[in-house]
Order: structure tokens, then sequence, then C-alpha cells
């Protein structure tokens, strides 16, 4: 059996190694290492991809959110909806702007952002929600959408981990992640789904005025070259990064059906457990699986996952503690916060490997391991 990992980045690339290596020494050759023809081609195909109108790539998923909100032209003490039980680059790039995150509950099944909690949060000062499309899966886009029509508020979705990812509206009609509220963002990160071999990132919008002004920001705020209309930063997808993704992006669908699998190879072997549950998958939303996510009752969380590791079995914990009890956001009085859901669900949610790559003799063993702890 091949080592576990979390992620195994190393078969993948192994497996398109001809294409991907082309494509790395076709940049290379061409010296054209910063914006060009090759990252405008990525943009254009994930933009064909997801459905939405204008991809505009950057350094990284946070420098992504950190813009969009730029963008919309949100200033110090504007309030911004957000869950706390998300990676802390979702509130981070607000605090970085001075906006003061305002935390909500979460759904305890969807593990993402709850559109009803949504709704009571909202104040005079209130200008944007940050749902967060967790482990793989939707937020509930229809009802958030409907929300923010009505309070006249933004909708930015952190769509870092459910890339690929469809959401099925009560009409029938259905939208890609990242293109349903007025911007999406995303990451890159290696472990991601689509992931590069190094940082980026990249912005979706159906709105064309609004994605000139993403991109004038995206590079230090400039309309053309030394003219610059509104203050940006400094925040590129690298031509070698572009090559390799668009390489990986014909190959998505493939890595999904592959996370699908694995998923459900894992939810028939833990079925029957009492104490365990596996995702929820919301009938409003595809899932594709960026973690595999377990929660467990009357279970010790921590004690398995360290039995897990001795057994040479790597399992994570995402996220061990809740944004807003984080030491970082002390100021903004989030520690007060009264999130009864997220603060249980920190307490037992474990993640098993999910990836391209995964076959069942490393199931059956990770099962067995899980089993043999749990019984």
């Amino acid at each position: 059996m091949r080592p576990l990992q979390m992620v195994d980045t190393r078969t993948q690339y192994s497996k398109i190694k001809p294409e991907v290596d082309a494509a790395v020494i076709s940049v290379l050759e061409s010296s054209a290492f910063i914006g060009g023809k090759v990252v405008d081609d990525f943009a254009a195909n994930l933009a064909a991809y997801t459905g939405v109108k204008h991809v505009i790539p950057c350094a990284n998923g946070t420098d992504a959110l950190q813009i969009a909100m730029m963008a919309l032209g949100l200033q110090p003490g504007d309030e911004v909806i957000t869950p706390s039980f998300t990676y802390i680059a979702t509130v981070e790039a607000a605090a970085l702007l001075q906006l003061k995150p305002i935390f909500v509950e979460v759904d305890k099944r969807t593990f993402c952002m709850d559109a009803d909690a949504v709704e009571k949060a909202i104040t005079a000062r209130t200008k944007a929600i940050v749902p967060v499309h967790l482990y793989g899966q939707a937020a509930d886009m229809e009802k958030i959408m409907a929300i923010a029509a009505k309070h006249n508020l933004y909708v930015i979705e952190d769509n870092a981990q459910a890339l690929g990812a469809q959401y099925t509206f009560s009409n029938g009609g259905t939208k890609k992640t990242g293109g349903i509220g007025h911007i999406g963002c995303t990451s890159f990160y290696p472990s991601k789904n689509l992931g590069a071999c190094g940082d980026g990132g990249a912005i979706f919008t159906n709105d064309t005025a609004l994605a000139d002004k993403l991109k004038m920001i995206a590079i230090h705020g400039q309309s053309k070259r030394y003219y610059h209309d509104v203050v940006g930063c400094n925040s590129r997808l690298d031509a070698l990064q572009a090559a390799i993704l668009d390489i990986k992006l014909r190959h998505l669908d493939e890595y999904t059906a592959a996370r699908i699998k694995a998923a459900d190879y894992y939810d028939r072997a833990f079925a029957n457990h009492p104490k365990i549950s596996t995702p929820y998958r919301a009938g409003y939303s595809s899932h594709v699986f960026h973690q595999y996510t377990l929660v467990l009752d009357g279970i010790g969380r921590d004690a398995l996952h360290h039995y897990l590791s001795a057994n040479g079995v790597p399992s994570m914990i995402y996220y061990p503690v809740p944004c807003h009890k984080q030491k970082m956001f002390e100021a903004f009085g989030s520690n007060s916060s009264h999130l009864p859901v997220t603060d249980w669900l920190t307490q037992r949610v474990i993640s098993l490997p999910i990836h391209t790559e995964l076959d069942e003799e490393q199931q059956s063993f990770i099962v067995n391991k899980v089993l043999e702890f749990t019984h």
C-alpha cells in the first residue's frame, strides 16, 4: 500500500507530468512570466468552465477576498456578516481593511452559513455578506441572495473549497459556485481541488464595471500603464502557475468524480455507526468534497486523531478554534459571540484523507483504523 497522505499531489502530478512539463517549458522558453497570453487564456477557460463572465486571476485567495471588499467600496467600520466556522483568511481580509466582522451561526448539517441567522444579524451598518462554501458544498445561496436583495447588501462568495460545485435553485436553474453572488473568490493553494504548484487565486464577477475595478485594484490601481486611478495592491498570478492550472482545469471534472467516489466509499463504511455522522449532502448543492469531514458524538475526537496518527493514518481538524474565539479578533468583541452550534462542531469534527489518488486499499485501511477505535 502506498503511504497515506491527506492530499497526494505527487501522484496526481505523475499522471499528467508530460502535459504539465510541456506547459512549464513553454512558459520558460517564452520568458513571459507575469501576465500575458498564458494567464489570459487560463482566465478565459476558467470563466467558460464556471459560466461566469469575468475571471480576474490574482496572487492568492486571501488577496481575492481583500480586493473584492476594496472594489465594493467598503469603509472602516462597515459590518460584514460571515461565519465563524471557517479558515481565518475569510475574516482576516475584512479586518485588514478595518471592517467589522459580525459572526453568525452555521447549519449543523452542512457546516455552511445559516441563512436565518444572517437576517437577524443585519444592522444599519451592514454592507456585505460573505458566505463560505465549506468543505466543498454551497451555502444556501438562494436564501442568502434574497436577504441581500431585501436589505441592499453585497454578497461575496468564499469559494476556496468548492470550485466546481453546482447550486440548484428552486425553479430548477443552476449556477456554479462563485458565480452567484456579486463577487466570488477562490484559492489555488496546492491542496485545493484545483491546486497550483505554488500559490494563486482568482476573483469572479458577472458585472463588467466591477470586473474593471477589480482588475485595476489588483495591479496598483492602474487603468493603463503608469496611470493609477485608485489605491490598489500588487496581486498577480504568474504565468507558470497559470499554465499548470490550465492543464489541471481540463481534468477538474475527473478529479471531482474521484473525490465523490472516495466519499461514497466512506459513507457506506460509516453508514450504520451510531456515533459518527457522515457529511450531509444538501439537495440544493452538489458536493465536490474538498474535505471529507465526520462529526463525532460520544467519541473522543482528539484521542481518535492521535490514534490514527500513531497508526499511519493522517487526519485533520478543520477548525479547532472558531474565528470568534481567536485572539486576533478580541478587539472586535467577538469572543462574546454566542454561537453554540459552531462551538459544538469545533469540538467534534475530524477530516479523513480525501483526494484524487485515494484507492480502495488505502480507504479500507483508514476505515478499519477508525472502526477499531470507535467500536
